[in-house]
């Protein structure tokens, strides 16, 4: 793993956007958040990460984007949301 979340969401994100198909797209958020709970971080450090990445997600222009980029920010988007609701249904 990366030395911060930091480094990790932007890593995360440049992944997202030159992705070459949804299933990668997938398979990338699917490792980082894997990756997250293998170190054993709490749901607490979790969910801003997500937070995060959601965040920068939804801060792109669908105009300055290719259409395979949009897909997977679409895709991502997506992921990281089941994700939250995953997360926040856990600490309840």
């Amino acid at each position: 793993m990366l030395s911060s979340l930091d480094e990790y969401h932007c890593r995360l994100v440049n992944k997202i956007l030159s992705a070459g198909s949804q299933g990668e797209v997938n398979r990338f958020c699917e490792a980082a958040v894997k990756g997250l709970e293998t170190h054993r971080l709490n749901n607490h450090l979790i969910q801003p990460f997500v937070d995060k990445v959601i965040c920068e997600l939804e801060g792109f222009n669908p105009m300055n984007k290719e259409a395979q980029q949009w897909s997977n920010i679409i895709m991502a988007r997506i992921y990281f949301k089941r994700v939250k609701q995953r997360l926040i249904t856990a600490v309840d």
